[in-house]
C-alpha cells in the first residue's frame, strides 16, 4: 500500500532553515508528481509546492517562492522540501502527497493528490 512518511520537521527560530524529507513506498515513486501541502493552526489545508515526476519541473506558493525548493531522489524514493528563510507564518504541520495522475507537468496547486503522509510539525518563533 502506498505510505508517505514525512520527517525533518522541529523548532527553529525565525530566519533559520530546515530540510523535510518524504520517504515513499509502495508505488512507482519516480512516475508521480509530488506535492507539499501545508496546516497551520485553525486554518485549512493551504498548497506549498508541486514537482514533477522526474524533479526538473517545480511550483510553488507566493508566499514560498524564492525560499523554499522542492527536490527529490528517486533512486531512493524520498522527497526532500528545503526551507529557508523562515518565517512565524511558515509555522505547519507539513504534509507530503502524491498526484493522482502519472507524469503530469501540470501544477497541482495542492487539487489533485490521492494520498498524504501523517506530517511533520514546523514551528517558527519569533
Amino acid at each position: 500500500q502506498v505510505q508517505l512518511v514525512e520527517s525533518g520537521g522541529g523548532l527553529v527560530q525565525a530566519g533559520g532553515s530546515l530540510r523535510l524529507s518524504c520517504a515513499a513506498s509502495g508505488f512507482a515513486f519516480s512516475s508521480f508528481a509530488m506535492t507539499w501541502v501545508r496546516q497551520a493552526p485553525g486554518k485549512g489545508l493551504e498548497w506549498v509546492s508541486d514537482i514533477n515526476s522526474g524533479g526538473g519541473i517545480t511550483y510553488y506558493t507566493p508566499s514560498v517562492r524564492g525560499r523554499f525548493t522542492a527536490s527529490r531522489d528517486n533512486a531512493n524514493n524520498t522527497l526532500y522540501l528545503q526551507m529557508n528563510s523562515l518565517k512565524p507564518e511558515d509555522t505547519a504541520v507539513y504534509y507530503c502527497a502524491k498526484d493522482r495522475i502519472p507524469y503530469s507537468d501540470y501544477p497541482s496547486r495542492g487539487t489533485r493528490f490521492d494520498y498524504r503522509g501523517q506530517g511533520t510539525q514546523v514551528t517558527v518563533s519569533s
